[in-house]
């Protein structure tokens, strides 16, 4: 699948809440709430919000605590389970994983429907989650797809094309068929059941879905309901994929 085009380097002058999340110290609005709190400085300076920094300014922040440890796991959510907003006697992903206090703060990231199974990522660092879902970022993701009826010989081409989900048109995608009713599609964007759309729009119906890759972080052998750490080299590559620096780990 065509790869996007790169991205323009930050230029600057660059907000401050922008120089912050980059440089990894929190996400914008979690940078936003340090400046109100006064907790940073420019040449010195206590910042204030809408501030601008240019190249060679020095940014500090007061009251430096440790570093945070921050936590990231590949989970396998099951079919039933609820990514987020469980509504009466239904169970979200938070409910389903054990863990105690090592689990808490850590949430998931992104979305998959009731319906639908596979690989979720779940951390505490709050910066994964702009990176992730932020449109401005193209980011594969990998899906199983089983569909109730044959598969056309036209679906392949068609839906690499892009297909009108109700007045959008989804971005060039890649597809591979597995089967007489099932394929392997990789996404770089993710509309709200834009699968499923995308398959209705060509006159079939999913009947199975989960989610295999996002990134290098692959599901592999996790069993519904499990989940797995995101560390090492693995770790390291994800978040440079997303533009993240690797935090110090905590003690």
């Amino acid at each position: 699948m065509p790869k996007p085009a790169a991205k323009a380097p930050d230029a600057y002058p660059m907000r401050i809440n922008k120089y912050l999340a980059k440089e990894g110290v929190a996400t914008r609005r979690g940078a936003d709430e340090l400046i109100i709190q006064k907790k940073v400085l420019v040449n010195g300076r206590v910042a204030e919000l809408g501030d601008r920094v240019g190249e060679n300014d020095t940014v500090t922040l007061r009251g430096k605590s440790s570093p945070k440890k921050y936590l990231y796991f590949a989970y396998n959510k099951p079919i039933g389970v609820i990514t987020h907003s469980p509504q009466r006697g239904e169970k979200d992903i938070k409910q389903s994983v054990a863990g105690g206090k090592e689990m808490s703060g850590v949430f998931p990231v992104g979305r998959l429907d009731k319906a639908s199974s596979g690989l979720i990522i779940l951390t505490n660092d709050g910066r994964v989650t702009d990176r992730l879902l932020n449109p401005e970022y193209l980011h594969d993701k990998e899906y199983r797809v089983r569909t109730q009826d044959p598969l056309r010989e036209s679906f392949k081409k068609t839906m690499e094309a892009g297909v009108d989900i109700g007045g959008y048109l989804t971005k060039r995608c890649s597809v591979r068929k597995t089967g007489e009713r099932s394929f392997v599609i990789t996404l770089s964007e993710g509309k709200k059941h834009q699968i499923r759309r995308m398959v209705s729009a060509l006159h079939n119906t999913v009947v199975a879905l989960e989610r295999t890759r996002i990134l290098n972080i692959k599901l592999g052998t996790v069993q519904p309901g499990e989940l797995r750490p995101i560390e090492d080299g693995e770790l390291a590559a994800f978040l440079s994929a997303i533009g993240i620096r690797q935090p110090e780990r905590g003690k």
